[in-house]
C-alpha cells in the first residue's frame, strides 16, 4: 500500500525550487482584496491551485506517513539517546533504534494503552492520553502508539507548574498520562482534584532490584491504590499488548491527531485541535522547507509539547532520517551536539543570541591576531551578503580556515540547515550566523493554530528582517488596523494584521467555542494578532503586535519586543530583557538578566577590578552597583542611537540579575518566550523603584540646569 513514500521527497523537491531571479515568493490572488484588507496571497506556484494538502494522496494521515517510512526504511536509524553511566557520571555515545524496532514497539504499546483503558471502563473509539515528559524517544513512541488506534495525545509542558497541569489534565478529561518518573509523585498529589485520571505509564523503571517492599514503584503503587490509580511501568504496557495484539485501528484524516495546549503568556492554555489532515499538510510543508532525507539527522531539544518541534520530528520521521534527543540539559546542548553533529537544526532567538554571545566572545572580541582575522573574515562575508547582484555567505577560503573551526566547536560542521521560529530574530545576529556558518539560515513563522508552518524565508534569499514567502499549504492577507495606524493601502509597502487560511489549520480551541470565534472569522480567516508589512517580492515582515503594544503618557506607541531584541543582540553581556513601559509615564525602563562570563569582563572595567565569573553571589551584588546599572544604560543608549531609537524608546533605567526570567519561576513559556504580565507582576516593586529613580534625577537635573 505504501510504496510511494518516495513519491513524498521527489514532489516536496520539485516544490522547493525557487522562482526564477527577482520574481516574488508569494503572490496577489487578482481581485481577492477587500475594502478593509489586503489581496490574498498564495504560494508563487498556487496561485491559480487550491492549497496543498498533501504530497500523496496514498498518505493522508500521520500514522500512515510513518508506517510507510518504517516499512521502507526498517533497518535505518530511527530514534536515539545518550545513556547516563552512573559511575564515570557522564552520558555515554547515542545509542539508536531503528524504524523497525519502534513500529514494533508503538504497535504494541498502542494495543495495551487500549486494554488497559478498557480495563478502567473507557471503551470509546477515540480518546486522549496524556504526556508529560522531557523530550525522549518514548515521548516519540508513545505518540505513534496513539495514532496507531486512533486515540491523540494532550501534551503536558515538563517545566509546567501543578496549576497548569491540573488545568490540563481536567478540561481534557484524561484518564491515562505517560509520564516520567520525576512527575508522578506530583500526579498522585494532585490526584484529588483530577477526578477522570485513572492510569499512570512511566516510562523509567519503577524498581532497581531493592528488596520486597522497598521498590520505588511498589511504595508509590501503594499510594496510587489508595486513590484509585493504576501506575505501569511502559515496557510492562508493551508486553501486555503484545500478548494480547490488536490490529490497527487506523485514524481517519479529520480525527484528532493532537489536543495541543498554547503555552500562553496570559491566562489558562487554550486547547488547539489538530487533526491528521493538518498534521500531514504540516509535514508537506516542511519537507519542502527542508528538504529532509534519510541520511538526515536532527537534534531534539525544544520542548516536543509544543508544535514547532513536533512538526519537524513528523518530517524527519516521513523522510526516514534520525532523531537524536538531547540528554536533558539544555545548558549542555553544546555537548549532545558535539555528541551527534545534525544536519538540520531548529532554534529559537534566545538560544540563537546565546550562539551570536559566545562566538562573538571567541572570536570578533578576541585582541591580537585571532581577533583581527576573524573580524576580517566577517566583514568580509557580510559584504558578501549585502551583494545585491550575487549574494552569498559561503568563501571558498574563510569557510576552510575559519568557519569551520568555529562550527566545529559547538557541534554543527555537518548543519546544512538551521530554522529560527517562535519570535523575531535581530536582523544583525541573522546576519552574522549566516555569515559564520555558511550554511542556510531561514526564519520562518506559524503559529500552535497553524502547525507551525505558515511562512518562510527561501534557501535563495539571505535577506533579514522578514519571514519569507506564503508556504503552499497556505494563504495570507492583511487586515487594516486603523487605530494603529496599519493601513493594506500604506505605501510603499501594505500593512496590517496578519490573517492566515490554512490546510494546516486547527479546527477550534476545544471546549471553548468564544474563544474560537474571536480567533477565526466568518470567512474562515485565522487572526493572528501580529502586524505584518509585505514588500515587492511577497516577503512577509513582522513589524509590530496588536496586543504587545504600549501605549506611554504622551500618546507614543511602543514595541517592546523590537527594543528587547535589538539590545541583546548588540549587547554581549545581557542575556535577557524585559523592556516595561507604564501608560502613566513618558519613559521605559529594564529588567536585563546577565550572562555571567561577558557581564565579569564588563563590570570588571568598569569597577577596575578583576570579577570571577563563576562567583554567583558576587556577581549579584556586583550587578546591584548603581555605577555598574549607569554604565549598562550608557551602552544601551549607544545601541539605541545607532539602530535610530526615538528618544522615548531608550530605556532610562535598569535593574539586573543573574537569571531573573526562567520557566520555573514562570516568567517563560517553555519555548522561552517571555510572560510580560506575570513578568511586570514579579519585578513590580523594582519597576516602580525604577520610576522613582529616573524622575528623581531627571529633577535634579532640571534644578543643576537652573543655577
Amino acid at each position: 500500500m505504501f510504496q510511494s513514500q518516495d513519491l513524498q521527497l521527489q514532489r516536496a523537491a520539485e516544490l522547493a525550487v525557487p522562482p526564477p531571479k527577482g520574481q516574488p515568493y508569494s503572490v496577489p490572488i487578482p481581485g481577492s482584496e477587500a475594502s478593509d484588507r489586503s489581496p490574498v496571497y498564495r504560494h508563487w506556484r498556487f496561485q491559480d491551485r487550491e492549497m496543498l494538502k498533501r504530497l500523496d494522496d496514498s498518505i493522508t494521515t500521520a500514522h500512515e506517513a510513518f508506517e510507510a517510512s518504517a516499512n521502507r526504511n526498517a533497518k535505518s536509524r530511527c530514534l536515539g539517546h545518550r545513556p547516563y553511566d552512573p559511575v564515570a557520571k557522564t552520558y555515554g555515545p547515542y545509542v539508536w533504534q531503528d524504524y523497525q524496532t519502534v513500529q514494533t514497539r508503538r504497535k504494541n504499546l498502542g494495543a495495551g494503552l487500549v486494554h488497559l483503558h478498557r480495563k478502567v471502563g473507557v471503551m470509546d473509539r477515540s480518546f486522549g492520553v496524556g504526556l508529560w515528559c522531557q523530550n525522549r524517544p518514548e515521548w516519540q513512541i508513545t505518540d505513534l502508539a496513539c495514532m496507531s488506534q486512533s486515540l491523540y495525545t494532550v501534551s503536558i509542558y515538563d517545566t509546567l507548574g501543578p496549576d497548569t497541569t491540573e488545568y490540563i489534565v481536567n478540561h481534557a478529561n484524561l484518564t491515562c498520562v505517560v509520564t516520567s518518573l520525576n512527575h508522578i509523585t506530583a500526579l498522585l498529589k494532585l490526584k484529588p482534584r483530577l477526578p477522570s485520571l485513572k492510569l499512570i505509564i512511566a516510562l523509567d523503571p519503577l524498581s532497581a532490584g531493592e528488596l520486597p517492599g522497598q521498590s520505588k514503584g511498589e511504595i508509590l503503587n501503594s499510594l496510587a491504590n489508595d486513590m484509585g490509580v493504576e501506575i505501569h511501568y511502559i515496557q510492562d504496557v508493551e508486553a501486555l499488548g503484545e500478548k494480547q495484539p490488536l490490529p490497527y485501528n487506523p485514524p481517519k484524516p479529520e480525527d484528532t491527531v493532537t489536543i495541543n495546549y498554547t503555552s500562553g503568556t496570559t491566562g489558562d492554555p487554550k486547547g488547539v485541535v489538530l487533526t491528521h489532515a493538518n498534521a500531514i499538510a504540516a509535514t508537506c510543508a516542511s519537507l519542502i522547507i527542508i528538504g529532509s532525507s534519510k541520511d538526515d539527522v536532527i537534534c531534539s531539544f525544544l520542548p516536543l509539547a509544543h508544535i514547532y518541534q513536533r512538526v519537524g520530528e513528523h518530517c524527519a520521521l516521513a523522510a526516514g532520517a534520525a532523531i537524536g534527543y538531547f540528554h536533558g540539559n539544555i545548558a549542555e546542548l553544546v555537548d549532545d551536539l558535539k555528541t551527534l553533529k545534525p544536519t538540520t537544526f531548529s532554534g529559537v532567538p534566545r538560544l540563537y543570541n546565546r550562539f551570536g554571545t559566545v562566538i562573538k566572545e571567541n572570536t570578533v572580541k578576541q585582541p591580537g591576531f585571532k581577533g583581527a582575522l576573524s573580524r576580517h573574515v566577517v566583514n568580509t562575508k557580510m559584504a558578501n551578503l549585502e551583494n545585491k547582484e550575487n549574494p552569498t555567505n559561503k568563501h571558498a577560503l574563510y569557510d576552510r580556515i575559519w568557519s569551520k573551526k568555529v562550527v566545529q566547536a559547538i557541534g554543527l560542521e555537518r548543519c546544512k540547515i538551521m530554522i529560527s521560529g517562535s519570535a523575531p530574530i535581530d536582523p544583525s545576529l541573522h546576519q552574522f550566523l549566516r555569515a559564520v556558518f555558511g550554511n542556510r539560515f531561514s526564519q520562518g513563522y506559524g503559529l500552535t493554530e497553524t502547525y507551525a508552518v505558515s511562512l518562510v524565508q527561501h534557501e535563495d534569499d539571505l535577506t533579514s528582517a522578514n519571514c519569507g514567502g506564503v508556504v503552499p499549504t497556505s494563504e495570507c492577507c492583511l487586515l487594516d488596523v486603523p487605530d494603529m495606524e496599519y493601513l493594506s493601502t500604506d505605501k510603499p509597502y501594505p500593512r496590517g494584521e496578519l490573517l492566515i487560511r490554512s490546510t494546516t489549520q486547527f479546527t477550534e480551541y476545544f471546549k471553548n467555542p468564544e474563544e474560537t470565534a474571536k480567533a477565526i472569522d466568518a470567512d474562515g480567516w485565522f487572526h493572528t494578532g501580529d502586524i505584518c508589512a509585505i514588500d515587492e517580492l511577497g516577503r512577509f515582515k513582522i513589524i509590530d503586535r496588536r496586543k504587545n503594544v504600549l501605549k506611554l503618557a504622551q500618546g507614543e506607541y511602543i514595541s517592546p519586543e523590537r527594543i528587547e531584541n535589538v539590545y541583546l543582540a548588540n549587547c554581549g553581556y545581557l542575556a535577557t530583557a524585559y523592556v516595561h513601559g507604564d501608560s502613566h509615564q513618558s519613559f521605559l525602563v529594564g529588567i536585563f538578566g546577565v550572562a555571567p562570563e561577558a557581564f565579569a569582563v564588563f563590570a570588571g572595567k568598569v569597577l577596575k577590578e578583576k570579577v570571577d565569573p563563576f562567583d554567583l553571589e558576587k556577581l549579584e551584588k556586583i550587578a546591584q552597583n548603581k555605577a555598574v546599572e549607569k554604565a549598562v544604560i550608557k551602552e544601551l543608549d549607544r545601541i539605541g542611537k545607532k539602530n535610530k531609537f526615538n528618544s522615548y524608546e531608550r530605556v532610562r533605567a535598569c535593574r539586573l540579575f543573574i537569571d531573573p526570567f526562567t520557566v520555573e519561576n514562570q516568567l517563560l513559556t517553555p519555548t522561552l518566550k517571555l510572560k510580560r504580565p506575570q513578568a511586570a507582576r514579579w519585578y513590580r516593586d523594582h519597576l516602580d523603584e525604577l520610576y522613582d529613580e529616573a524622575l528623581k534625577e531627571e529633577e535634579a537635573a532640571k534644578a543643576k540646569a537652573k543655577l
